[in-house]
């Protein structure tokens, strides 16, 4: 078991990593100004969606279904495990939402300004400091 945890934890860092790294990208994309810029965020965006994001995402959930199916009585009876899945689906909603606003950068169709980002970074922030205390904390 805590090999799995071990592993998930270390899947967990590698998403918020994107999901932190990934609406900065968005940020400096919305102010660039030429095309070589805009172009060039485009391939990073998505080699850090596809490439890290997705992945991490997916191996994060897979590991964290495991260690639940390994000791289901002992999480899911436990209402701060119920929390951190609620926190967890808002964060799953928040990685769909970067991948939507990823494709409207490679369309050319985004109309958002950097202020908007800059303050949609922020989000995952606040999903990260809740599932920490909830796990570490265990309050309920």
């Amino acid at each position: 078991m805590l090999w799995l945890k071990a592993f998930h934890i270390i899947a967990v860092v590698c998403w918020f990593a994107a999901l932190f790294y990934l609406p900065r990208l968005f940020v400096y994309h919305a102010m660039a100004e030429d095309l070589t810029s805009r172009e060039r965020f485009k391939v990073m965006e998505r080699k850090l969606y596809r490439g890290i994001a997705n992945p991490s995402a997916l191996i994060t959930l897979i590991l964290g279904a495991w260690m639940v199916a390994l000791a289901p009585d002992y999480y899911l009876s436990a209402g701060w495990f119920h929390a951190k899945i609620g926190l967890v689906v808002l964060l799953i909603a928040y990685h769909h939402v970067c991948g939507r606003l990823l494709r409207q950068f490679a369309n050319d169709t985004n109309r958002r300004s950097h202020v908007f980002y800059r303050w949609f970074n922020e989000a995952p922030v606040l999903a990260l400091v809740g599932i920490v205390i909830l796990v570490v904390v265990k309050p309920f």
